[in-house]
């Protein structure tokens, strides 16, 4: 039995993971943007291993999200479910970073860095990640004008990018990236081709499963098959670069081995 911790838990994608790892008899710690968001879990307040709160565009909370963590313990995977799609404008956090940027490449790399190593991660990219590449001249989109759709994707290189790194950098780790398709999920919409059960397939047998066909590191998966992912990606050089960008902007350094 595992426990997983899953960032972005209290609907969609990352609530469909959660049932699908209780049903199969594994615990799980949830995550809620806030106390309100919290109470809209219902049953699974009862079922469940945690509950951690914090609004990921935030870096003091995304570190308070970490300490939450690391107080109920190691968890055996972590799957990295938050994000946010297009937004109208670049935003700024408490800390003057683009929105998007903080919650789909920022926090996944601080809670990586800060929460205790676990034996699996998985990152949830987007086949979207293809339009992202040549992203490190400006990352946080203080010089170019703002484009939700290419800031979305180059987000969700990011975290390939970092799956990708991470099965290096920490080679007794499994580190994975996921593409869970267009799902039906309030990002999504209705008429998104792929169900809920189909989208959260993937990462909960990368969290829990013993198969050893998935008892791999540093793949890009798209409904339980490897796909290749974007060539800027997968380059060590570039991953290495965009590692060191975010431990400047976020002041925490990634452990090596």
């Amino acid at each position: 039995m595992a426990i997983v911790f899953i960032t972005g838990s209290t609907d969609g994608l990352g609530r469909a993971a959660a049932q699908s790892l209780l049903a199969d008899g594994h615990q799980v710690v949830m995550h809620a943007r806030s106390a309100d968001r919290a109470a809209t879990i219902g049953e699974f307040a009862s079922r469940a291993a945690g509950i951690v709160i914090g609004d990921l565009r935030s870096a003091a909370q995304t570190r308070s999200i970490a300490d939450q963590v690391n107080a109920i313990g190691r968890m055996d995977a972590i799957i990295h479910n938050a994000g946010v799609y297009t937004e109208r404008s670049r935003g700024s956090t408490p800390e003057g970073h683009a929105g998007v940027l903080s919650v789909n490449t920022l926090a996944p790399y601080m809670l990586t860095a800060l929460i205790q190593r676990p034996a699996r991660l998985i990152y949830l990219s987007s086949g979207l990640h293809r339009g992202g590449e040549g992203s490190l001249g400006d990352l946080d989109w203080t010089k170019r004008s703002w484009d939700p759709a290419k800031a979305y994707a180059e987000s969700k290189l990011h975290v390939a990018a970092l799956a990708f790194a991470l099965a290096r950098v920490w080679p007794q780790v499994l580190s994975n990236a996921v593409d869970p398709g267009w799902v039906r999920t309030r990002m999504g919409g209705p008429g998104a081709p792929v169900d809920l059960e189909t989208g959260q397939r993937t990462q909960t047998r990368l969290a829990a499963s013993e198969e050893p066909a998935v008892k791999v590191s540093g793949r890009y998966w798209h409904h339980l098959r490897q796909e290749q992912p974007a060539r800027e990606a997968a380059e060590p050089k570039f991953q290495d670069q965009l590692i060191a960008k975010l431990g400047e902007l976020t002041g925490v350094a990634l452990p090596q081995a």
